[in-house]
Formats: structure tokens, C-alpha cells, sequence
């Protein structure tokens, strides 16, 4: 069979399959480039069943463009807390002001336009272009990856700005002008659910007797991947400092989880003399540091080791960018994942204190 009709019918049978077995989410159905747009933002990196609950509860908060654009960061943050990567937190903020702004609430109509849009790269701007538009272009992301180098057996390395080109012809191929948003979400649901990475289940798969990667027995080899590198670990000691009921907060000016609030830290010692220079620096007159906690989160490039102390303070002075947070303002403050345990142990104090009734 010549490959433009191959690349047709393979189309036409994971349509059928996609048609019996696509996944139920909140956010599937309503073509809506809003909701469409925002689904695709909280999508990148995080597993569609987490996404779900937020993307309802961020659509009930921010119902539409202008509501979002609106909003202050901080509320956008904190109804974004727990999703991680929260440079996508702020570009949805900077693009919803674009399109409220500049596009009167009317958002790009093609894959062309989305992609000036802040946080809107290749892959998100072809997902939302083809769900929402109609547009046939393959929203090739790792999943799509996987499937199209098994499915036409490609062997070169799919990090290589070529192969992805050459893997991007091949999706184009089976983009039909009728579905082209199915056809994305159906290739989705396959790498998803069935042409697993490591282990696929090919027994499952529709195209298996289409597949190059399966009729070559080894499935699992593809696609070709040069290894990442192992993120960097990284000691951290954090410190919470305290005062008549109040735990210090820093808003966070870095780039790695820039707008959030974080208990002070210090990158690269972990030891319980890290607040020493922290107090100093925040002129602060700390106590002698306490265990409370260990932690460790992962980020993209780097792991943070972390060892949470505490410090009593005597008096609470004004820190610039920081606020002396009680109970409630440490649930009503935007705080990255990365400072739960402190945050658990932060509230503990505060109990111990006696100023909050539980």
C-alpha cells in the first residue's frame, strides 16, 4: 500500500477505535479556543488525569478570558498552586491580558497566530488549532512521538531537529481535514494508554498489523532517544522564622518559581547554620536553629534536598518582599509544592503557640 493511502487508512481505523475507547475528561468536548487553550497550558507536563479537578476549579474561578485577564497574579497563582511549572502560570496571565487587551477577547485562529502568544509553543499551538479550529496539523508532543516512530518504524534520534521534521510529515499525513482535533486526541489516547513508553501493549493496539515497530518484534526499542542528562542535586536548608504567631514569608523573584511565597532558603548548604546568613541578610535576631523536617523535590534540572529548621525571632521587622504570614494567610498565599513540609511544620508552630483553635 502506498504510503498516502496507508497514512489514510491508519487515520480512518484509529478514528473508529478513538470513536469506542476516547477517555472522558472535563475538558474534551467544548471547542471553545478559552477553554481549549487553557486545557492545552495546564496539560504540558503534568498527566491528564491530574489535570481534570483544576481545570474546573480555574474555569469556575476564571470563567472566561476577561476574568482571567483581570485577576491579579497572586490569585492566578494560588488557583494554579499544586500544577508545578509555574512559568506557565504566568505566561497564561500575560496571553489572557493579550488576547482581553489587544484581540478584544478573540483569540488567534490558527496555528500561526497562537504561536504569539506568551507560553503557546509548536505542540500547544497545533493542539489547539486543529481542536478548536479545525486546523489538520499534528500536535506532536513526546506521546505523538512515540507512536509515529513505532507506527512507520523511524530509527533516527527524535531529539534531532530533522527527525522531528520528518515525524512531523508523517503526523501531517494522517491529519483528515474532517477531525483533525479527534485525530490529535485519538494519537494521545493511543501513546497514552496503549503504545506505552518501554512496554507497549501492542495485543491492544488497532494498528498493530500497520505497525513497522511491532512487525519488527521490538516495539519497545523506539523511539530513538538520546539520554537526558540526571538532574542536578541540590542541598537546601529552608528556615522558618517566627514571631508571636507568625511565620515569615519571601516572595520569590528567581526565575525558578518566580511570584510564589517561599519560607527564606539557602541553596547549596543544608547544615543548621544555613539561617545564620538568612537572619543576618533579612536583619533579623534569630534563635538557635531546630530540626523540623526533611524534604526533597524534583524539579526539571535540579532536585532540592532540603532540611527545614526553625528560628524564634523577638521581633518581626518589616523585609522587603516578605510578609509575617498567620494561618490564614499561609492557606490564602500562593506557596509552591516544593515548601509543603515547611508549610506542615510552619502551622504546627503556629499551633503550639496557641493562636489557632483546631
Amino acid at each position: 500500500m502506498e504510503t498516502p493511502h496507508l497514512a489514510s487508512f491508519i487515520t480512518r481505523k484509529l478514528l473508529l477505535w478513538y470513536d469506542a475507547q476516547a477517555r472522558v475528561f472535563p475538558f474534551r468536548g467544548p471547542k471553545d479556543p478559552y477553554r481549549v487553550w487553557l486545557s492545552e497550558i495546564m496539560l504540558q507536563q503534568t498527566r491528564t488525569e491530574t489535570v481534570g479537578p483544576y481545570y474546573e476549579r480555574f474555569l469556575a474561578r476564571f470563567p472566561d478570558v476577561f476574568a482571567l485577564a483581570e485577576a491579579p497574579e497572586e490569585q492566578v497563582l494560588k488557583a494554579w498552586e499544586g500544577l508545578g511549572y509555574y512559568a506557565r502560570a504566568h505566561n497564561l496571565h500575560r496571553a489572557a491580558r493579550m488576547v482581553a487587551g489587544e484581540r478584544g477577547g478573540v483569540f488567534p485562529g490558527d496555528m500561526e497566530g497562537l504561536l504569539g502568544l506568551p507560553g503557546v509553543g509548536p505542540y500547544a499551538a497545533a493542539a489547539i488549532a486543529s481542536i478548536a479550529y479545525g486546523e489538520p496539523v499534528p500536535a506532536l508532543d513526546g506521546n505523538l512521538a512515540r507512536v509515529i516512530s513505532r507506527l512507520f518504524g523511524v530509527q533516527e534520534d527524535v531529539g534531532r531537529p530533522e527527525t522531528r521534521r520528518g515525524l512531523y510529515t508523517l503526523g501531517l499525513a494522517l491529519m483528515p481535514p474532517d477531525r483533525p482535533g479527534d485525530m490529535n486526541q485519538a494519537l494521545m489516547d493511543l501513546g497514552a494508554t496503549v503504545c506505552l513508553p518501554g512496554s507497549p501493549d501492542c495485543a491492544r493496539c488497532p494498528l498493530r498489523e500497520e505497525c513497522v515497530g511491532f512487525q519488527s518484534g521490538n516495539p519497545g526499542a523506539l523511539p530513538v532517544r538520546k539520554p537526558k542528562p540526571a538532574p542536578r542535586e541540590v542541598s537546601v536548608g529552608v528556615t522558618v522564622f517566627t514571631c508571636a504567631g507568625r511565620a515569615l514569608l519571601l516572595k520569590r523573584d528567581k526565575a525558578l518559581l518566580k511570584g510564589l511565597y517561599v519560607f527564606p532558603l539557602a541553596e547549596g548548604d543544608d547544615s543548621p547554620e544555613s539561617g545564620r546568613a538568612l537572619a543576618r541578610s533579612l536583619g533579623l535576631a534569630a534563635g538557635a536553629p531546630a530540626f523540623l523536617a526533611e524534604a526533597r523535590h524534583a524539579f526539571t534540572h535540579r532536585v532540592w534536598n532540603m532540611r527545614v529548621y526553625r528560628r524564634e525571632t523577638d521581633a518581626a521587622p518589616g523585609v522587603p518582599g516578605g510578609v509575617w504570614a498567620d494561618a490564614a494567610m499561609l492557606a490564602a498565599l500562593p506557596l509552591p509544592r516544593a515548601m509543603d513540609a515547611a508549610k506542615r511544620g510552619a502551622l504546627a508552630l503556629l499551633r503550639q503557640t496557641g493562636t489557632i483553635r483546631v
